[in-house]
């Protein structure tokens, strides 16, 4: 593992946390995988045919530095989420919260979405209403999700997607970072992009960036 761009020592655990720790907080940093032509997922529409053993790494890294994981309903059901660490908050429009995540610890699971959805009221009776962020009529608003995780003292959160909630993230000018792993794999097929959504233009710089065995990891801080 080398340093291609910017300072710190990723070949030691304490160097590469040291990469990754943000630079202040409040700190909304989303983290995304994808082969070298793009695709976000496999055939399987998951990620895991994406990403390889030193993304996983970094994601254990970035998982253990972030206060929570914000992440999209279909994402957390693709990729069967399991409630460990940071409290998983899920955003869904539908209110469900997905089976894999349900029966755990209070306050583990998070869940936003909106006053009309059918699945409020189990979702309250599941987690707890205190554990249900309900910030808009029919579609979620972001912004006060995040406003209410701060509140809380999660302040460095990490959105793990999918492609359709970073899109909204973006939209809204919510993200502070994008960590994005390019593997070195050629996957064609129909697999999406790591953002989906109405054209966006987002500049960003280049705050890092990791090579190894041709895997790129790279921090890009979003200007402005």
């Amino acid at each position: 593992m080398r340093l291609l761009h910017g300072d710190g020592d990723p070949t030691t655990p304490e160097g590469l946390r040291a990469i990754y720790t943000p630079p202040r907080l409040p700190w909304l940093r989303a983290n995304m995988v994808s082969s070298l032509d793009g695709a976000a997922t496999g055939s399987d529409g998951r990620s895991g045919t994406v990403n390889n053993a030193v993304d996983v790494d970094v994601f254990h890294v970035l998982r253990d530095l972030a206060d929570a994981v914000l992440v999209g309903a279909g994402t957390a059901i693709a990729e069967t989420y399991k409630a460990k660490g940071a409290p998983i908050v899920v955003v869904s429009r539908r209110g469900r919260v997905p089976d894999d995540l349900r029966g755990c610890e209070p306050g583990a699971v998070r869940l936003a979405t909106v006053a009309d959805a059918p699945g409020l009221d189990a979702a309250r009776d599941e987690i707890g209403a205190e554990n249900v962020y309900v910030t808009g009529t029919s579609e979620v608003d972001l912004s006060a999700v995040l406003d209410r995780l701060h509140e809380e003292g999660m302040r460095h959160v990490l959105c793990e997607g999918g492609p359709t909630l970073l899109g909204s993230l973006l939209e809204a000018g919510l993200v502070d970072e994008l960590c994005h792993t390019i593997t070195p794999k050629l996957l064609a097929g129909d697999g999406r992009r790591i953002v989906t959504g109405p054209p966006t233009d987002v500049p960003v710089s280049l705050g890092s960036l990791i090579e190894h065995d041709g895997t790129l990891l790279g921090r890009w801080l979003v200007e402005g």
